[in-house]
């Protein structure tokens, strides 16, 4: 009898969930997965129905079943696009947390091409102060006097450290802005990297 080897799972963290086609994204990046020998584990699977809670407990339980879903899973791969702000989604930022405090590796990709740094400084409308500073990567502030770091990365820097110490760098890729959220190119290039180590 052939053996057969159960593939492994990867939570797809990302704010994708919020997009009106949801489901149907989740269920192309799924398919991506398993392109490539994976099995992709969205946050929408499995949800039960909780409708009939008071509103926050909603929200609890909706938090706890994803925290289930990411203990069963060997890894999570985490879309960094910029949401609602120069930065990632919050959630996402969590997530990653959560899965590398379970000693689980994280591999990220966004559909932004601009580093951290370039994307506050477009927030803040193009400028920034320079102050003087011992700490190298803080040498700017915007107009509220906190220092803004400047290390080349894609996110803040334990979000980029966490990826990096996965073992990937963080996959940048560019989209027109009306596909930020549904591109799946960068996404595919991660899953197949994330995918060869998983599998080595």
């Amino acid at each position: 009898m052939k053996k057969t080897t159960a593939r492994p799972k990867i939570y797809l963290a990302g704010p994708e969930v919020f997009v009106r086609t949801a489901s149907a994204l989740g269920a192309a990046k799924v398919e991506i997965c398993a392109k490539y020998g994976v099995q992709g584990v969205y946050p929408l699977d499995g949800q039960a129905d909780v409708s009939h809670l008071p509103l926050a407990d909603q929200g609890y339980a909706i938090a706890r079943a994803n925290e289930k879903l990411m203990l069963g899973c060997a890894a999570g791969i985490a879309n960094l696009t910029p949401f609602r702000g120069a930065g990632m989604d919050i959630g996402t930022a969590y997530e990653i947390g959560f899965l590398r405090g379970h000693d689980k590796p994280v591999f990220g990709y966004t559909n932004s091409h601009l580093s951290f740094f370039e994307r506050v400084m477009k927030f803040n409308g193009g400028s920034l102060r320079r102050r003087s500073t011992k700490f190298p990567g803080f040498i700017f502030e915007d107009d509220r006097k906190m220092g803004v770091e400047e290390f080349e990365f894609t996110e803040n820097l334990m979000i980029e450290s966490a990826i990096h110490e996965s073992g990937l760098p963080i996959v940048r890729g560019k989209t027109r802005r009306a596909e930020r959220y549904t591109d799946l190119t960068s996404f595919d290039i991660c899953v197949r990297h994330a995918a060869a180590i998983l599998l080595a």
